[in-house]
């Protein structure tokens, strides 16, 4: 059942100015921004993962890193998992 009438209901297009078009148009460059630092934020999460398991393996505790860190031990148990 639907609700009388909502069936092809068509939205008037607004029209579209200058100020629209250069609105959007930096919405889109924001978007793209926020894109790559997502992608940006998940390499470097990567790469000191990589690098917090290195210093593990090498011999430094969790404590140890956590202190040169400035985080807690807990800290760098959530980064090691």
């Amino acid at each position: 059942m639907t609700t009388p009438g909502c069936q092809n209901v068509t939205m008037a297009k607004h029209p579209e100015s200058a100020a629209h078009q250069e609105a959007f148009r930096r919405l889109k460059e924001i978007r793209a921004e926020a894109l790559e630092h997502y992608r940006m934020a998940r390499v470097l999460h990567a790469q000191r993962q990589n690098m917090i398991h290195s210093l593990t393996e090498e011999g430094f505790s969790q404590a140890d890193i956590a202190r040169e860190l400035g985080v807690t031990r807990q800290a760098i148990q959530k980064m090691l998992a």
